[in-house]
């Protein structure tokens, strides 16, 4: 009796521990440390990289979250001090940093063509063009993306889901981080793509104000609108710039207009934009039918849309709708992220296109590349699932003031300078907004010469363009050099 009861002990008892071998957790503290080399402009550079997690605390101190990171650092500078260090968010808000990890500042960047489309076999290859000669990088992700998780079940979603919950736990993530690696006297910037810059504006005044942590310089890809104020109309006629570039790229302007550089063009059209078109757009109804048909022909000539389709849509065309109607002739549609990419319909009618072409053409190079990348390259094993797009729905998109509170930052910090970078061809955050956006961030005029924007001939991802690569990282690089203070230069106005 007693032998039977001793194996069914131990039978119970490895069955326990098998089944905790095989739960699926991610570590609230890891790390994995590889030492590497990179060329960057001809020069060879070694650097050590960091792929680890790091616990976001409740008010209690207890572990509520995991946030997985990489870490990379230059391995031949000792001056800590003077080494800029630069954090890494993209967007979503479920977004993973893999875009701009192993695509745009990261040390090893996809296998792809030199317009961005997939090649296989997948994989990445040195990045000539990274930042990291000039500065640390970390790349970070949010909660449920990425390797990043909820640690605690029991802990409030609201905690991590929306605008300024976001920012207030990266902050006091960020923090901790700061201490652990040592780089409190480093200056220090930001960098988030697409709804990254929602985060990233957010945080540079949060870290002022509750981490005491200033920065030296913000940078925005792809904006979002920072909840910056514009009307209705405003945000409609703002759409006919990237209109115009999206055409002009497919060739479906004029001959006249096709003759013409993009780099002409764009003003033109912009010029149109803020002159004409807002002005005519603000009287809404009450615009007289002489003005509304002269608004819509104006329109049509620089979108590539037909006279007809703009007043049936009152002047108000939706990009989902151009996506679908600028090529409808000629059988594609054009992607909302980057419209150089083109899609096929199951039918050629329509309000809007029915997948994302761009978006599946990215997954398609970036999904294989980062698993193995992650677990081959850099050491980082795990069951856990690399969340492309993680589950953080609902958001809470209430009182987004990010706008204003870089604006405020930037009072705050006379050392604080932000570069705006968009693509052309990118239908979902425009250029001309992210502009208007930059143009409205300070109203006051008195801190323009801190604010810079730069465009390029791509999408929302610019950097997936090889030109646009080389072009988009050296403005990082000539961005963090200039923006970061002379030894003793003091920050005052």
């Amino acid at each position: 009796m007693m032998r039977t009861l001793t194996v069914a002990f131990f039978g119970l008892l490895l069955s326990a521990v098998t089944a905790s071998a095989q739960e699926r957790a991610l570590p609230a503290n890891e790390t994995a440390v590889t030492q590497h080399e990179v060329t960057i402009k001809g020069k060879r550079i070694a650097y050590t990289a960091t792929a680890g997690t790091q616990p976001v605390w409740n008010a209690a101190g207890k572990p509520v979250a995991a946030l997985f990171y990489t870490y990379y650092e230059r391995s031949d500078v000792r001056d800590k001090a003077s080494r800029p260090i630069i954090f890494s968010f993209n967007g979503g808000p479920g977004s993973a940093s893999v875009w701009m990890h192993i695509a745009y500042t990261g040390p090893r960047i996809l296998q792809i063509d030199a317009e961005g489309f997939p090649v296989q076999p997948y994989g990445v290859k040195e990045n000539p063009h990274s930042i990291l000669d000039v500065a640390d990088i970390v790349f970070i992700d949010p909660v449920n993306t990425g390797y990043s998780r909820i640690l605690d079940e029991k802990a409030p979603r609201e905690d991590f889901f929306g605008v300024n919950a976001d920012v207030k736990y990266l902050a006091e993530w960020l923090n901790t981080f700061v201490s652990r690696v040592n780089r409190w006297q480093s200056p220090k910037y930001l960098i988030g793509e697409s709804y990254g810059t929602t985060r990233v504006s957010g945080l540079a005044l949060e870290l002022q104000n509750a981490q005491w942590m200033y920065i030296n310089g913000v940078i925005l890809v792809s904006p979002t609108g920072l909840g910056i104020n514009r009307g209705d109309h405003i945000e409609a006629a703002n759409r006919l710039p990237y209109f115009a570039a999206a055409a002009w790229y497919h060739k479906a302007l004029s001959p006249e207009l096709q003759r013409k550089d993009l780099d002409e063009l764009l003003p033109e059209v912009e010029e149109y934009t803020i002159n004409e078109l807002i002005p005519a757009m603000a009287r809404g109804g009450f615009l007289g039918d002489d003005r509304r048909k002269a608004a819509a022909a104006k329109m049509a000539h620089y979108s590539g849309l037909s006279e007809k389709v703009i007043l049936q849509h009152n002047l108000d065309v939706p990009t989902s709708f151009f996506w679908k109607e600028l090529l409808r002739d000629r059988g594609y549609n054009v992607g909302r992220l980057d419209s150089r990419y083109l899609g096929i319909d199951r039918k050629e009618a329509g309000e809007r296109p029915d997948y994302a072409a761009e978006l599946t053409s990215w997954l398609h190079s970036f999904t294989p590349a980062i698993n193995h990348y992650l677990r081959e390259h850099l050491n980082f094993k795990t069951d856990i699932k690399y969340n492309m797009f993680g589950p953080v729905n609902p958001w809470d998109r209430s009182n987004d003031r990010t706008g204003e509170n870089l604006r405020q930052a930037m009072a705050q910090n006379p050392y604080l300078n932000v570069m705006v970078q968009s693509g052309y061809y990118d239908g979902a955050t425009t250029y001309f907004e992210a502009k208007y956006s930059m143009w409205h961030l300070d109203p006051s005029g008195k801190m323009k010469d801190r604010l810079r924007f730069e465009g390029y001939r791509s999408g929302h991802m610019m950097y997936l363009r090889e030109e646009d690569l080389a072009s988009s990282n050296e403005h990082i690089r000539d961005f963090i050099l200039r923006s970061t203070p002379k030894q003793g230069e003091p920050a005052k106005y």
